[in-house]
């Protein structure tokens, strides 16, 4: 189906045309005043300065072409030339009508389809996922299901850290702290153990321990620094250690991720674009685009335009070791092959910026992905109440479980405040809706900003949250169970109604503008702009309720009209919050 605007667009389009004026004023917009009209159209007031003429000579001229036209109830001129719409109510129930019958509400799906892989998660193995976690996860998963709702093929990457010398520091404490493993047996020559040496409880202990201890041991460090050496050059035993490590690792991130109700395609990480890295340094080389500076390899790749200095990117140090630059240069070659995407697209906090911007320009200049558009979807910090980065109380990194933990609890008590649900099915709700809370939270603000997080506005029931959103469904659905409760069957509603009552046309209002929403939060990867569309519907739908009996209304055509716009605005804020990563559930 086409947007709505782009309907009315197309009639006034024709009108223009018909006055002698370019059909380029003639766009419509949502109107910025609802207390005066629905829609409006301000072309008139740019054609003015086109055609040097008064801009409401332009306007009347315009909207007397429009009189009768159907998709209106009223078109008219205010003054110096704007014009005001107010759109038909068989229109937009006609409108409404055709999203019922199509499983993606109308909206047309991207033509032709891409293929995109998107970048988010990054944790690091052998660590627990924290706060700093929570935002390429929830942003990375909405796109990811936004880009597969529109119509495009998506294969999203959570890009591990499984490489570096966190490897090398593991493999020696490990060593420091059982020596007597066989992996630290030279003269081992058998099959190591298939069930790893530690749990994923040690192995979070034994990370931090070998971190603090490289600071004060300069031997520690270096000896470090050599394991981490021989397991990127292959030597078995480091290598058998290392897959335990990243089994253990990968097992508790899924566990700790599907809490999120995040998933990922694949599970690469550092470790797979390694192979790609020899020849790729080779063809820098090659190619005359690297040199070296102070014994590292580098590649310029500042531009005249720049008003600030880009840095060299560094592709390999003087030691020979590579780094996240380097990893991400083969990472792209690597998907390039697999995949053959159209896009990229990383989802990072805003302060690498600057490392993806020397990448996507050593990735142009070396012509390592042609026919692939890079994207750096950057994300603001979530701060504490205080407007510092968000700590525990005690000034630590909060552990995302931990995080996950306290608005579930945050939204139980609220539950159990007003309880009409048993305390084990408060406690299941309280998941459902705690992750609501959460992830709402996060995508309602734009993802480049910084934003607050707030456990007890979050986990609100009233004002633009999760919940809210919820408890409209939970709402509809309830009313919905009445009505077959009273022997009527809702699958017989087909038809919103064709003449409505005011609060029930601005739910239509609100309802039609789905398709123009998916649209621009498609086109801006703007998550945000969806939890702005379902607040705005969710209001007008508890306005409609307010004021209208829907079981108490004895005309059984209207209550049935009234049924099949509930059905609609049921499905449509369901979509929504699927897209968005959470679900609803059936009572609150």
């Amino acid at each position: 189906m086409k947007k709505i605007l782009d309907l009315m667009t197309e009639q006034f389009e024709q009108a223009f045309s018909r006055c002698g004026y370019d059909a380029g004023y003639a766009k419509i917009t949502v109107s910025n005043r609802p207390d005066l009209c629905e829609y409006q159209c301000n072309g008139a007031m740019g054609a003015a300065k086109a055609y040097k003429k008064a801009p409401f000579l332009i306007a009347d001229a315009v909207v007397a072409e429009l009189q009768n036209n159907e998709l209106f109830e009223k078109v008219e001129v205010v003054k110096p030339g704007f014009i005001n719409i107010i759109a038909s109510e068989q229109f937009l129930a006609s409108y409404a009508d055709q999203m019922a019958e199509d499983p993606a509400l109308g909206f047309e799906k991207t033509t032709p389809a891409k293929t995109a892989v998107i970048d988010y998660g990054g944790p690091n193995v052998a660590k627990p996922l924290h706060v700093g976690h929570l935002r390429p996860a929830v942003i990375g998963e909405c796109l990811k299901r936004l880009l597969r709702f529109a119509g495009d093929k998506v294969i999203g990457d959570v890009h591990l850290g499984d490489w570096g010398l966190q490897m090398g520091l593991i493999i020696e404490q490990l060593r420091s702290e059982q020596p007597d493993l066989v992996y630290f047996d030279e003269n081992y020559t058998g099959e190591y153990p298939s069930e790893a040496p530690f749990t994923i409880s040690e192995l979070e202990t034994i990370y931090p321990a070998a971190s603090a201890r490289s600071k004060e041991d300069e031997a520690f460090k270096e000896r470090a620094h050599t394991a981490t050496l021989k397991l990127q050059e292959g030597y078995r035993p480091y290598r058998a250690l290392w897959q335990h490590i990243l089994n253990v690792s990968v097992t508790d991130l899924k566990k700790n991720y599907e809490n999120l109700s995040v998933s990922f395609d694949v599970w690469k990480g550092e470790s797979d674009a390694d192979p790609y890295i020899p020849s790729m340094i080779d063809d820098f080389i090659a190619k005359g685009l690297a040199h070296e500076s102070q014994g590292a390899l580098v590649i310029d790749v500042e531009e005249e335009s720049d008003t600030k200095t880009i840095p060299p990117c560094i592709v390999r140090k003087s030691d020979g070791a590579a780094l996240y630059a380097t990893s991400d240069l083969a990472t792209i070659i690597q998907r390039v092959q697999d995949y053959k995407p159209d896009e990229i697209i990383y989802v990072a906090d805003n302060r690498q910026e600057m490392h993806f911007n020397q990448v996507f320009r050593v990735t142009k200049k070396a012509e390592l992905a042609p026919d692939t558009r890079l994207i750096f979807h950057g994300f603001g910090t979530m701060n504490g109440k205080d407007g510092k980065p968000f700590k525990t109380r005690e000034g630590g990194v909060m552990r995302l479980e931990t995080l996950i933990s306290s608005i579930n609890d945050a939204v139980y008590e609220k539950i159990m405040e007003n309880r009409t649900v048993s305390e084990a099915e408060a406690k299941n709700v309280a998941k459902i809706v705690g992750l609501s809370a959460l992830k709402y939270g996060d995508l309602s603000n734009q993802s480049s900003k910084d934003y607050i997080f707030d456990i007890d506005r979050f986990s609100s029931f009233e004002g633009n949250t999760g919940p809210y959103i919820l408890y409209t469904i939970v709402r509809i659905k309830s009313i919905l169970e009445k009505y077959e409760a009273s022997g009527k069957n809702a699958k017989d509603a087909v038809s919103v109604n064709k003449t409505q009552t005011p609060s029930e046309k601005a739910l239509l209002v609100e309802l039609v503008k789905f398709n123009d929403c998916i649209d621009a939060a498609y086109t801006e990867l703007a998550p945000h702009r969806i939890c702005s569309y379902i607040y705005s519907l969710s209001n007008a739908f508890n306005k409609f309720y307010h004021e209208n009996n829907i079981m108490g209304e004895s005309d059984e055509a209207k209550q049935s009209g009234f049924i099949s716009l509930l059905k609609l605005t049921e499905k449509t804020l369901e979509t929504c919050i699927d897209i968005l990563g959470f679900s609803a559930p059936d009572r609150m």
